[in-house]
C-alpha cells in the first residue's frame, strides 16, 4: 500500500506575518530584510512584488533599483517564530509522523489516516488559515521527493499576484509520468549550475535521464547513477522523521585578549566552520541558514544570518558564507571578544545534485576521509590547512 506524504509550504511566511497585523499591506508590493544602506537582502517578498522580480536572498539595493516604489517592512522574527510554532503545533495535532525541515516548511505522514491525502491537505490547509490566518500550500504524493516537487509545481502554476494556497496530488504510479517533462532544474537537489551542466549534456528534461543507457550514466556521474535514475523515476524510501529536537548546531570561541587581527579572526570562522560542518555530517544533517555571533569588548552582541537556496554541512559554503556575513559587520582593526559560527533550520541529509562540480566531490571526499581520522585520533590529529599557531590566541567557550 502506499505512502500518504504531505509538504506543507507556508506562502510567503514572512510577509503573511506581516498581512496578518498589518491589514494594510494585504495587495501591495512589499519585501522584509535587511536595510539597503548595507548589505541586506530581501528574506521575502509579497506575492504583488514578485510581478515586478523581487524575490528572496536579493540584495535589497538591486530589488529598490528594479523596483523603486517597493515598500520595505522590518522584520519581526520573534512574531515569525511563534507563529510558525502554532503552525507545527497544529500540524502535529493532525500526525505525531512529521519532519520540519524550516520555519515554514514540514513533511507530514499521514498514511494511517482513512481519508485520502488530498482530502487532508484540504483540512490542514483550512484549518492553519482559519486559525492563524496564514496561507499554505500542500503537495500530496507517495514520498518526500515528490510531495515537496508537488508543492512547488502548484505554486508555480498559480500566476496571480496573491498567496497560491496550491494543493497538488501525484497520484501513486504516476510518479514518473509526471516527472519526464519536467525541467531538469526542477528535480529537488538540482541548483542552477548543475541544471546547466546537465544541459550541455543533452538532458533537457527530467525523464531524458531515463532514456540514456547505464553505461553512459556511469561514465559522467559514476556511483551517483543509480541514485540519479531512482530520482528521475521518482522513487524515495525516506521516512518522515524528526531529530530529536535539533533546532541548530554552533560554536563559539572567547578570546584570551580583544583581537582585532583580521587573518586571525578569518581563521578562526573558518575553524568554527569545520567544526559545526562536522557535527552535523556525523549527526547525517544538514542546515539551510547560516549565522554568526560577533561579541565587542563593551558586550554588545550581534547576530546576522543569511538563508541559502540548498541546506549544507559543507565546510567551505558555511565558512564562505559566515565570512562575508563578518565582513559586512567589521570594520578594519576593530577588535572583537566572541565569535560564533552556526547552521540552523536543520534537516536530514539528501545528497544534492552537484554532480559535476569536481571540487565540491573532491571536498565531500576529503570531509568524510578528515571525519574518520577524526572519530578514530580525536580532532586534534589532522586538521585541514590550519597551523598550530592558529589556535594560540582563543579558547571554547
Amino acid at each position: 500500500m502506499a505512502r500518504k506524504i504531505l509538504h506543507m509550504d507556508l506562502d510567503a511566511f514572512f510577509c503573511a506575518v506581516e498581512e496578518k497585523f498589518d491589514p494594510s499591506l494585504k495587495g501591495q508590493a512589499f519585501a522584509t530584510g535587511g536595510s539597503p544602506d548595507g548589505r541586506g537582502v530581501v528574506t521575502s517578498a509579497s506575492y504583488a512584488a514578485r510581478k515586478y522580480g523581487i524575490h528572496s536572498a536579493m540584495p535589497m539595493k538591486q530589488a529598490l533599483r528594479q523596483y523603486p516604489q517597493l515598500k520595505l517592512v522590518r522584520s519581526h522574527y520573534r512574531d515569525y517564530v511563534e507563529l510558525s510554532r502554532q503552525v507545527m503545533d497544529i500540524i502535529r495535532g493532525l500526525t505525531p509522523l512529521v519532519e520540519q525541515i524550516s520555519i515554514d516548511e514540514a513533511f507530514l505522514d499521514v498514511s494511517d489516516l482513512p481519508q485520502s491525502g488530498e482530502e487532508i491537505a484540504r483540512e490542514l490547509q483550512q484549518k492553519i488559515y482559519s486559525e492563524l490566518g496564514l496561507p499554505c500550500s500542500i503537495g500530496v504524493a507517495s514520498n518526500k521527493l515528490m510531495a515537496k516537487i508537488a508543492t512547488n509545481q502548484g505554486k508555480a502554476r498559480h500566476k496571480l499576484p496573491s498567496s497560491p494556497m496550491a494543493i497538488l496530488n501525484i497520484p501513486a504510479g504516476e510518479e514518473e509520468a509526471f516527472l519526464a517533462d519536467l525541467p531538469i532544474g526542477e528535480m529537488w537537489g538540482v541548483g542552477p549550475k548543475s541544471a546547466a551542466k546537465f544541459k550541455a549534456l543533452g538532458i533537457e528534461k527530467i525523464g531524458d535521464i531515463v532514456k540514456q543507457p547505464q553505461p553512459w550514466l556511469e561514465q559522467h556521474f559514476g556511483k551517483f547513477a543509480v541514485e540519479l535514475v531512482e530520482r528521475a523515476r521518482g522513487i524515495d524510501d525516506r521516512p518522515v522523521a524528526e531529530y530529536e529536537g535539533v533546532k541548530s548546531i554552533s560554536n563559539e570561541v572567547t578570546f584570551f585578549e580583544d583581537l582585532g587581527d583580521q587573518q586571525l579572526l578569518l581563521r578562526t570562522i573558518r575553524i568554527l566552520s569545520e567544526k559545526v560542518g562536522g557535527r552535523l555530517r556525523k549527526k547525517g544533517l544538514a542546515g539551510k541558514t547560516v549565522r554568526i555571533k560577533l561579541r565587542w569588548p563593551n558586550f554588545e552582541t550581534i547576530t546576522r544570518q543569511v538563508t541559502l537556496e540548498q541546506p549544507t554541512n559543507q565546510d567551505s559554503l558555511i565558512f564562505q558564507t559566515a565570512k562575508e556575513l563578518f565582513l559586512a559587520e567589521w570594520k578594519a582593526g576593530k577588535k572583537i571578544r566572541l565569535i560564533g559560527v552556526g547552521v540552523a533550520q536543520i534537516c536530514t541529509v539528501y545528497q544534492q545534485l552537484s554532480l559535476l562540480d569536481d571540487s565540491y566531490q573532491k571536498e565531500k571526499n576529503l570531509l568524510q576521509a578528515l571525519d574518520d581520522l577524526h572519530a578514530r585520533f580525536g580532532r586534534d590529529a589532522i586538521q585541514k590547512g590550519i597551523q598550530s599557531d592558529d589556535y594560540r590566541s582563543w579558547k571554547d567557550s
